[in-house]
């Protein structure tokens, strides 16, 4: 992935009641989401911010390298781009003043789900990432995942049979 965002869909607004996959990447690609500190904050400030600009976070998963959102628009004004701004800049001005480095790359990659698509297969695949990439033998065990509507145990008792 490079640095620059995926080309946006030129006649989709990005704003209302939609849903949408999304990820972003650290800056450089480093393995900055390996400090639980740093992925604390990040998933601190997601979830203050998406509450400010009405969006529900139903699922998030921070790789080593980049995160993993599923988040849905609560009303008219819920903007994406604002959220994922805004979401960006908290966490990377705390980033650089606690650590002197960049956090984010530019951008954003996303996938606006249509009418019907399947969320919880969604989730399911979003929390599975460690577990595909090796990390765990379990998704119960990978700390650096969670969401705002869900438990961490009602998410495992729904989706990974307990």
């Amino acid at each position: 992935m490079g640095v620059h965002a995926a080309r946006r869909l030129v006649t989709f607004p990005y704003l209302g009641p939609h849903a949408y996959s999304v990820t972003c990447c650290a800056f450089a690609r480093r393995p900055t989401f390996l400090d639980k500190d740093t992925v604390a904050d990040a998933a601190t400030q997601l979830l203050h911010i998406s509450g400010e600009e009405r969006f529900a976070v139903l699922a998030y998963c921070f790789m080593p390298d980049h995160v993993h959102l599923l988040v849905e628009g609560a009303s008219a004004s819920s903007d994406l781009a604002r959220l994922l701004a805004r979401w960006k800049q908290r966490t990377g001005y705390t980033h650089t003043r606690v650590t002197g480095e960049r956090l984010w790359q530019g951008g954003f990659y996303d996938h606006v789900l249509r009418e019907g698509e399947d969320r919880l297969a969604l989730i399911r695949y979003i929390l599975g990432n460690p577990l595909r990439a090796g990390l765990v033998k379990s998704v119960v065990e990978y700390p650096f995942w969670g969401s705002g509507v869900w438990s961490r145990d009602e998410l495992i008792d729904t989706l990974f049979d307990g």
